[in-house]
């Protein structure tokens, strides 16, 4: 590999430090580059911040913000339209079937970073991020009210992020990729056009050293899912998806498989005797 086969590094520095052009922009020509330079790494990451982390994915800590946790409850009196009331709530009213998944006031931010932008747009000061599983949770919450409360029904459940936070992590994005053309640029002696693979790669390291949540190293691999897109200020997380199970004529064919095997060693034994 030449030094010329790694290009795009100049339009890659106009669009981060472009605070007008869209971040998602800015990753594409990530993408790029770390294809013309074969670095798997690199490509992973930026990939996966276009198109959102599986929900089996670990985070990058920058991904899990701050947020309180708010239910909407309705009001269903006999003579009485419909009250809606939201509330911040504690974590231990949630049902203990989600305080055990580990929901509580830090919400993973797994969408890809042009959905965070539509969700800036269109917000005005909070943004609604629903976690897995929310409309088992306020059904749970709902069975659970007080005496007295019997016609409360929770409707919804969901994390009231302030919109900075958003902000935050789209800012901390743009960040590393500006450190890391910095970084490119600093490997680079004078007078050279393009980096190497090299240069590139030792740039990767420092810029990108992404730890997870609990402070540990974050392994980047290649992403095998999207997150899901949505048009409004609000958004849900995915479950992990289920095991997809066999068709019932590849469990037949396995079974009838062993027979013949049976079938066959039986009559092999019976060959034997016969012959003795």
């Amino acid at each position: 590999m030449t030094t010329s086969d790694v290009r795009g590094l100049e339009q890659l520095e106009r669009a981060v430090l472009d605070d007008t052009a869209s971040l998602a922009s800015a990753l594409r020509q990530c993408l790029m580059l770390a294809g013309y330079a074969h670095h798997e790494e690199l490509r992973a990451w930026a990939l996966k911040e276009l198109e959102g982390y599986p929900a089996a994915d670990e985070l990058p800590s920058y991904r899990k913000v701050r947020a309180p946790l708010e239910a909407e409850f309705v009001v269903n009196l006999p003579g009485y339209s419909h009250q809606v009331n939201t509330q911040r709530i504690s974590v231990h009213r949630l049902p203990q079937s989600a305080r055990e998944r580990g929901i509580g006031e830090s919400a993973p931010i797994r969408q890809g970073v042009r959905e965070l932008e539509a969700l800036i747009a269109i917000s005005d000061r909070t943004v609604h991020l629903s976690p897995p599983g929310s409309a088992e949770y306020a059904l749970e919450m709902t069975r659970q009210q007080q005496s007295g409360q019997e016609f409360t029904d929770v409707t919804s459940l969901y994390w009231a992020i302030a919109k900075p936070s958003i902000e935050g992590v789209l800012d901390h994005i743009r960040t590393r990729l500006t450190q890391f053309v910095a970084e490119v640029r600093a490997a680079m002696p004078a007078g050279q056009q393009t980096p190497d693979p090299n240069q590139i790669d030792s740039a990767a390291q420092q810029a990108l050293n992404i730890t997870g949540g609990d402070g540990s190293t974050f392994n980047i691999s290649a992403p095998h899912a999207k997150a899901d897109r949505g048009a409004s200020a609000s958004a849900n997380i995915n479950e992990p998806a289920p095991t997809t199970p066999q068709p019932w004529w590849h469990r037949t064919s396995v079974i009838w498989t062993a027979v013949a095997a049976v079938a066959a060693i039986a009559s092999v034994i019976a060959t034997v005797i016969v012959a003795k």
